[in-house]
């Protein structure tokens, strides 16, 4: 019924039945693991008015269990990206595992699934940290590529002082390098597909 993809590495499609609303995948290593993706596997379709509350659980030997709402998804959206990697354990809320037997492994975490009413859903609120980004990975990748370039060229900065004579060498200043920097980032902004003009 449902599947969880670990960071592009570990698909999963065998979720372990623990109740009959509830599923819960293990998911083992997760201090490497920044984003999860969980998706319906298009075989069995939520009933009609119902749909998926998704739920994360660090193992905490102090607390035992604590369950934080990520998100959801629905026969309308069936497959929803989470990120793991900012949040914090003991930092959960009330959710629907009760006492479940954590994982035996201390680096063993847990994906689960509730079965919940749409209205339900609606008025539950996921764990801010856990929101992936809603810019599309073009404008995510052009971002990050401009700041590493800014970064890059800026570790290699010297003050005039600094700068031995090349006459082979070129110099280009730091100021002009940030400016196009800020008026690229300016230009995707007003409109992320400017450059194919």
């Amino acid at each position: 019924m449902f599947g969880c993809l670990v960071a592009g590495r570990l698909v999963q499609t065998d979720a372990q039945q623990v109740a009959s609303d509830k599923f819960v995948f293990n998911l083992p290593d997760y201090e490497n693991v920044n984003h999860i993706v969980v998706f319906m596997l298009g075989t069995v379709p939520f009933p009609a008015g119902m749909g998926g509350a998704v739920y994360f659980s660090f193992p905490d030997p102090n607390v035992g269990q604590v369950w934080q709402l990520l998100g959801f998804i629905t026969n309308e959206k069936p497959s929803a990206i989470f990120k793991i990697s900012g949040l914090k354990a003991g930092e959960g809320g009330a959710h629907p595992f009760g006492m479940m037997a954590a994982p035996q492994a201390p680096s063993v975490a847990q994906v689960g699934v509730s079965i919940e009413a749409l209205d339900q859903l609606a008025q539950q609120t996921p764990v801010s940290s856990a929101a992936v980004s809603t810019m599309d990975s073009f404008t995510q990748f052009t971002q990050k590529m401009l700041e590493s370039l800014y970064n890059f060229t800026s570790s290699f900065a010297l003050s005039q002082s600094q700068m031995t004579p090349n006459p082979s060498e070129m110099y280009v200043p730091a100021s002009s390098i940030l400016k196009w920097y800020e008026n690229f980032q300016r230009r995707m902004v007003q409109n992320p597909n400017f450059w194919k003009t």
